[in-house]
């Protein structure tokens, strides 16, 4: 065995009597009452970091779905909007034109301007409420422990592995009016398969599919 060869292992050998070493010092530690206490407190910190980074890594999902899902919809509606726009150039002349260009007008208007604020808005609904149901109960106010409440009491075995909202998250997160066009715009995403409508007990939960 050459030299060099020689010295590497016993380097080797050397760390591993190193490592044994330090085990054995902090498992001697560990007997000591003062220590042993600090020492399950630090295990009950890195289980509560473990945890954090567990609802971080469901966070960092849910905004990579979310932004995939946003981008496939504003290709879609984009797509719409040429064929509006082409359907606008080529209205066949016996048609009543004026009627006909006036709907395709407010439809391709909703694409480019209401459709995109409505799905922001959304988006900005669904984080806040998951953001409440991944956060530790015991840091809850007695305001936000009952919408944790209500969130848990609307989920059905239809929602389970889903994310949704209802109006009342809208109505709670957001500054969009829940009115006609609102509906108008949701029959949208649900035509574009962005979102679909889950009922029961009275209310209607849209689902981000």
């Amino acid at each position: 065995m050459a030299s060099s060869d020689l010295e590497q292992l016993c380097s080797h050998i050397n760390e591993k009597i190193g490592h044994i070493k330090k085990t054995l010092s902090l498992r001697n530690c560990g007997q000591e009452p003062t220590l042993k206490t600090i020492l399950n407190k630090i295990g009950d910190e890195i289980i509560v970091v473990n945890e954090l980074l567990n609802k971080l890594e469901l966070e960092i999902q849910f905004q990579e779905q979310t932004n995939s899902s946003l981008k496939e919809l504003y290709e879609s509606l984009e797509e719409d909007y040429k064929d509006v726009e082409h359907l606008k150039e080529n209205i066949p002349p016996h048609l009543p034109q004026v009627t006909v260009t006036k709907n395709l007008y407010m439809k391709s208007r909703l694409t480019y301007c209401q459709i995109n604020d409505v799905i922001k808005e959304i988006n900005k609904a669904v984080v806040s409420k998951y953001k409440i149901l991944y956060q530790p109960k015991k840091s809850m106010n007695s305001v936000t422990r009952n919408l944790y409440h209500r969130f848990i009491d609307e989920e059905t075995k239809d929602t389970k592995g889903h994310y949704f909202i209802v109006e009342a998250d809208i109505k709670e997160f957001t500054a969009l009016k829940v009115d006609k066009r609102f509906h108008v715009i949701l029959n949208i995403l649900r035509h574009c398969r962005r979102l679909s409508e889950v009922r029961g007990g009275g209310l209607t939960r849209y689902v981000i599919t």
